[in-house]
């Protein structure tokens, strides 16, 4: 049978209009839910491994497979002198975190010679100055600064400032790349020197040069004096484990720590001695300084 144009029309017209009321019901009847992005945070152990092997100066994958690596030979080591399951793996662990702490005493290092090159920085600030620079052409000056953590910040500074000509943005972004509380109070000095203008600047300057230099030297006597603080937590800890690492040389005493007892000795020993440690060390802790003016 075949069909006219007319009714070939109403046939067209009928499925139009049926699909477009199907698609305005079909909105009611099944809503699009909504998508909710969520904002995936690396966790705590992430951001501690990035920073590790920042620090050690390689891949985080690199810092992960080196950590087996350690924890793998401490653990064979300790089964093949004591015997001891356990007692292996509380050495493979230490192993393990070897390089963590290593990496935790090259960041104080680096901390503590930053610290000790802030009023060199403001020296240099001040020489610039007297020679007849102006306030952007003696943090220029800085890109050849000796510690990288100063120059490579005031080079970017010296790009800022060429292309935007703004002192007061370069020098935010400035402040911010140092990121340090001395950094952030030579830039908001320098800041409020530009802006009042005068020849006392390099009077300030040398005023918190002093002070940086009293600050530093009186943070190193706490921390010498604070640091046998430290190596008493770290001598309490180590001595019962190597006590214990010599006596499970025995067969005897190897057997009886293989045991449930043994096992349960071991493991609150270990949370004895991580407590003890913890404890200590908050004791000789000298908190860094805060950035009040970021």
């Amino acid at each position: 049978m075949r069909l006219s144009s007319i009714e070939i029309l109403g046939i067209f017209l009928g499925a139009s209009a049926g699909l477009g009321i199907f698609l305005i019901v079909s909105s009611k009847l099944w809503p699009k839910k909504e998508r909710v992005e969520r904002v995936t945070t690396p966790s705590k152990f992430s951001r501690g491994l990035n920073e590790t092997a920042l620090q050690l100066g390689m891949k985080p994958s690199v810092l992960l497979s080196l950590c087996v690596v350690l924890a793998v030979i401490g653990g064979a080591l300790a089964w093949a002198v004591t015997g001891v399951a356990v007692l292996s793996v509380v050495l493979a662990g230490t192993a393990a975190a070897l390089p963590a702490m290593f990496a935790a005493s090259r960041r104080a290092a680096a901390r503590k010679a930053l610290r000790n090159q802030w009023p060199d920085v403001v020296d240099a600030l001040i020489s610039a100055i007297r020679s007849g620079a102006n306030i952007p052409d003696a943090v220029v000056s800085l890109a050849g600064f000796s510690s990288k953590a100063v120059s490579t910040p005031a080079a970017l500074f010296a790009q800022d400032y060429k292309v935007s000509g703004n002192f007061e943005l370069a020098a935010l972004d400035l402040k911010a790349r140092w990121g340090n509380p001395n950094g952030d109070r030579i830039v908001e000095t320098l800041r409020l020197g530009r802006e009042l203008g005068g020849t006392e600047i390099t009077t300030v300057l040398g005023s918190l040069g002093s002070h940086l230099r009293a600050e530093s030297a009186l943070r190193q006597e706490v921390e010498a004096r604070q640091g046998w603080i430290r190596l008493a937590a770290r001598i309490g800890v180590m001595a019962p484990w190597i006590v214990l690492v010599l006596l499970s040389t025995r067969s005897e005493a190897a057997q009886a720590y293989n045991s449930g007892a043994g096992v349960v000795l071991i493991l609150i020993g270990l949370g004895v001695s991580l407590l003890a440690y913890r404890i200590m060390s908050a004791v000789g802790y000298l908190p860094d300084e805060k950035r009040w003016l970021a």
